[in-house]
């Protein structure tokens, strides 16, 4: 027995001390902890006329006075066991050169041998490491090998009936391994579900029906079937239309291939909440053992291309719905079992339809949530955009008017250079004219000097889609579908 338990088993033993108030935990992770701590000897875990109890033992109370369990007390492996009647003596006659060995000692006559503790399986292991570790554990092997038994584990603890019908196990791969998940079973998969009539005659059958039964062949079923797919679809579409469902007939000629039942036009849809769903009857077949004729045997002789088949196939009075279109929650096909026919199962694919058009449903209003929220980012960035153009437009134009400035500074000192070099000059014609030349200049330096005009901010212009561009991070001028 360990000498430390982890956090949530201390919790549920304390809890267990307390006498198990109600309110404290959510689901039935709390008893996988409790069956780890009845394993190591702390409570008792009792589940008479089906009631689920749990005490404290005088261990559980020893571990949570002094933080250890009470001492273990192991049997000395030096221990000889005393002789007992029809047993040879442990010791041995003077000169006789033997060895004896001792043996395990045997119970007494009247007395019931100790109970052997059973093993836990693999499925009782991962449970309560799960339920130790919070429900999500990752499996992080140190091959490849190893790593690659867990998914083959999970698959059996599905099929062992060990997991609480309140919980689903889900598994798969991520990035540091292998995800082992014991979450909460969805509240439809714990409904309990009415049972769907199905008529022993159909004397006004649903007209989609009766759009099938004009077919010679429908559905390429076979005459001893097809009167039960019929009340078994009618029974179908009568449900589904109570709860606000539409149907419509869609073809009755052939039946797709089995490794095709996704690709050939449906035989009926249902449409909930927008959500179209295709319906396919197949028929199943019974698969024997082939025997090959003499003609089978003489051309496989006397042509290597010629392949005898295996099997023959015959049409069985087992129907299959398939259903195809939507989010998949229970299963996309329902059979015919012994245990479970069809009409068993009507429940479950009137639901399966139901929750396929919610799906549908919580995906369009979360489409127009998500376009709205993308919209609105949209606009925000045409906004940012637009002041960001405005700026970049100011800062532009200072700098163009410091550029003017230094270069109207520029001209300035060379036109007082051009002064100095007329005062030089003979009074006559080439006075005049670079006194003329002078006179334009200045001005001309007046004009480009920006200290002469009005200082003010600038005129920003309306921005075209392509002047946004630049200050939009990625987002279209356009629109945000764009």
């Amino acid at each position: 027995m360990p000498r430390e338990l982890n956090e949530r088993q201390q919790q549920v033993l304390q809890w267990v001390a307390r006498g198990c108030p109600d309110g404290v935990w959510e689901g039935t992770g709390h008893k996988l902890s409790c069956q780890a701590l009845h394993s190591r000897g702390l409570v008792k875990v009792s589940k008479r006329r089906g009631q689920w109890s749990v005490a404290l033992t005088k261990a559980g109370e020893q571990y949570l006075d002094h933080g250890s369990p009470p001492p273990d007390q192991p049997r000395s492996i030096d221990a000889v066991p005393a002789p007992r009647a029809g047993t040879l003596p442990p010791e041995v006659a003077e000169g006789e050169k033997a060895s004896v060995k001792a043996a395990a000692p045997v119970p007494s006559p009247g007395t019931s041998p100790l109970p052997r503790k059973r093993a836990k399986t693999v499925t009782e292991q991962l449970l309560e490491e799960l339920a130790e570790a919070g429900g999500r554990i990752v499996k992080r092997e140190a091959t490849g090998r190893e790593t690659e038994k867990w998914p083959i584990r999970v698959a059996a603890a599905r099929r062992s009936g060990k997991i609480p019908a309140t919980k689903e196990l889900h598994a798969g791969w991520c990035r540091d391994g292998y995800e082992i998940r014991l979450v909460d079973a969805p509240a439809w998969r714990l409904a309990v579900l009415p049972p769907i009539p199905v008529p022993a005659r159909l004397p006004t059958p649903h007209p989609v029906v009766r759009a099938l039964q004009a077919h010679p062949q429908p559905m390429a079923l076979t005459k001893a079937v097809q009167s039960r797919a019929f009340r078994l679809i009618h029974a179908l579409l009568t449900a589904t239309q109570k709860l606000g469902h539409t149907s419509a007939f869609g073809t009755a000629e052939s039946a797709p291939a089995p490794h095709r039942r996704r690709n050939g036009p449906p035989h009926f849809t249902i449409t909930t909440q927008g959500q179209r769903c295709d319906f396919f009857i197949l028929q199943e077949q019974d698969r024997t053992e082939h025997i090959p004729t003499k003609k089978e045997l003489a051309d496989a002789e006397k042509h290597s291309w010629v392949r005898i088949p295996r099997y023959d196939h015959s049409p069985a009075e087992r129907l299959r719905i398939c259903i195809s279109g939507g989010l998949r929650h229970r299963a996309d096909e329902w059979a015919d079992t012994a245990a479970r026919p069809l009409e068993d199962q009507l429940a479950e694919v009137v639901q399966e339809v139901g929750l396929r058009g919610e799906a549908a449903e919580r995906k369009r209003l979360a489409d127009l949530e998500a376009a709205r929220e993308k919209r609105l980012q949209w606009e925000a960035a045409m906004q940012r955009a637009k002041i960001d153009f405005a700026e970049a437009a100011r800062v532009q134009h200072l700098e163009a008017q410091e550029q003017a400035w230094r270069r109207a500074a520029g001209l300035a000192e060379y036109v007082d250079a051009l002064r100095l070099h007329a005062k030089t000059l003979a009074t006559g014609p080439e006075r005049d004219g670079a006194e003329a030349w002078i006179a334009w200049a200045t001005d001309h330096v007046e004009r480009l000097n920006p200290l002469n005009g009005t200082l003010r901010l600038p005129d920003i212009p309306e921005p075209r889609a392509s002047d946004l561009q630049p200050f939009l991070r990625g987002w279209n001028p356009y629109g945000p579908g764009y």
